[in-house]
């Protein structure tokens, strides 16, 4: 992600998703992801990021699919950092109470 992250509010402890809204197109780099309500485009720069953005559906928290979908400290935080970007552009949100279990 470049440039400044938006104020997202993200709570990592929180279940998220990829947003209903969103689009993601696989490249080499990562992939594309395009906001359909806001008609943002956002670049996730690497196939970890992707990894980890799919998997959140399948972790009862942000921190639980960081857990297991990333090795170190340094990249978990990278990531973590990565995931308040996207939620601060709407590409990923927080999952309703109905679909968190």
């Amino acid at each position: 992600m470049t440039g400044p992250a938006p104020s997202s509010g993200f709570d990592p402890d929180l279940p998220w998703r990829l947003d209903p809204q969103v689009a993601l197109r696989p490249e080499t780099f990562g992939a594309l992801a395009y906001h359909y309500g806001t008609r943002r485009l956002a670049f996730l720069k690497s196939a970890g990021l992707v990894t980890v953005v799919r998997a959140l559906t399948d972790h009862e928290s942000a921190a639980a699919a960081l857990a297991a979908h990333t090795g170190t400290p340094p990249q978990h935080e990278r990531y973590q950092a990565a995931l308040a970007h996207l939620a601060g552009l709407g590409i990923i949100s927080v999952r309703p109470e109905q679909e968190v279990g």
